[in-house]
């Protein structure tokens, strides 16, 4: 990987022997080898770690899970927050599990479409909740930083399984808690 960080560097008119340029192949090796830290994680193995038994058959949610990833198509960042909701059915994560979760998908080559349901999956599959609900606002750098350069843009994208597909006053409730429009 440092040889070829050498090569991008050559190719774009830099002197990888510059001072500044010296170590850069290996620190962009450790930052990529971090970045991409999710390949050998499990999620489920994450959410098993910590499942508690409970009577809860109420809404669960942790909203504004900050997360980075790297676009698979330009390899450049997608920068965003997650909100995840599930309805336990017996079964509840302990809450620090869930942005772990979110960072097992996220810190691999992605697409923000396939990142939401990955997520969604995960927690559906481990603990079979009456409901899951995932939504993902995000920037990304491809879109900003090159091609139709349009700074700010946003991409939001949502999986929703159980009640929160099936009943509009579910999914309703959770896009209202999300929102920071939710009153009782």
């Amino acid at each position: 990987m440092e040889n070829a960080v050498k090569n991008i560097l050559e190719h774009i008119g830099e002197d990888v022997n510059r001072e500044g340029l010296i170590k850069t192949p290996q620190r962009v090796r450790k930052a990529w080898e971090f970045m991409c830290s999710g390949y050998d994680k499990d999620a489920k193995e994450i959410i098993n770690s910590a499942l508690f038994t409970s009577s809860n058959d109420e809404m669960v949610v942790v909203k504004d899970i900050e997360f980075y990833s790297m676009c698979e198509h330009h390899m450049l960042p997608i920068i965003g927050k997650v909100h995840v909701a599930y309805i336990p059915d017996g079964k509840v994560v302990g809450l620090s599990k869930i942005p772990r979760v979110v960072d097992v998908f996220a810190r691999r080559l992605q697409i923000q479409e396939q990142l939401t349901e990955q997520i969604a999956d995960a927690i559906n599959d481990a603990i079979h909740p009456k409901g899951v609900a995932v939504v993902i606002d995000a920037r990304h750098m491809c879109m900003e930083m090159r091609g139709v350069e349009k700074i700010c843009s946003t991409t939001v994208t949502s999986a929703l399984r159980g009640l929160f597909k099936k009943e509009k006053k579910t999914k309703d409730e959770f896009l209202s808690i999300i929102s920071g429009s939710f009153r009782k």
